[in-house]
């Protein structure tokens, strides 16, 4: 059963300590995020190598890499992510999805007359709000 609290019942608010937190182990962290990558590497070679660059493709197995890196993380007592599980990732990324970058992009101007109107209507819109704060605070001189 459940018991309420009354105004005479104590209450210990004093905060508890941190527990302490065991250093990083980096050089375990480096073989086990290894092993998550090998793990990732043997799943992708089941999937065609021209799929590598559609993300529906393999959207699980890297959802399963990035776990394992982060489990593994909190394991050894590391933060995630951190830099030598970025630079573990990056070197994935450049494994498997280096020539997935689309064609350089050429920045086209817009039309003459889009490019008109998206000039104009900012102008209007500050010339009709100008005249409308002139009118208004004409009009009050008038009503006071």
């Amino acid at each position: 059963m459940i018991r309420g609290l009354s105004a005479t019942d104590s209450i210990n608010i004093e905060p508890t300590p941190p527990r302490p937190r065991k250093p990083c182990n980096e050089s375990r962290l480096q073989w086990e995020v290894e092993v998550c990558g090998e793990d990732f590497k043997r799943e992708m070679g089941h999937i065609e190598p021209h799929y590598w660059c559609n993300l529906t493709h393999f959207i699980s197995e890297y959802h399963r890499f990035t776990f394992c890196t982060e489990t593994k993380s909190d394991i050894v007592s590391c933060y995630w992510p951190n830099p030598l599980v970025e630079s573990y990732i990056i070197h994935i990324h450049k494994h498997f999805f280096s020539n997935c970058t689309l064609e350089h992009v050429v920045w086209v101007d817009p039309p003459d007359d889009t490019l008109t109107i998206l000039i104009l209507v900012p102008v209007f819109l500050t010339l009709a709000m100008i005249a409308l704060v002139v009118w208004c605070s004409k009009r009050s001189d008038i009503l006071a």
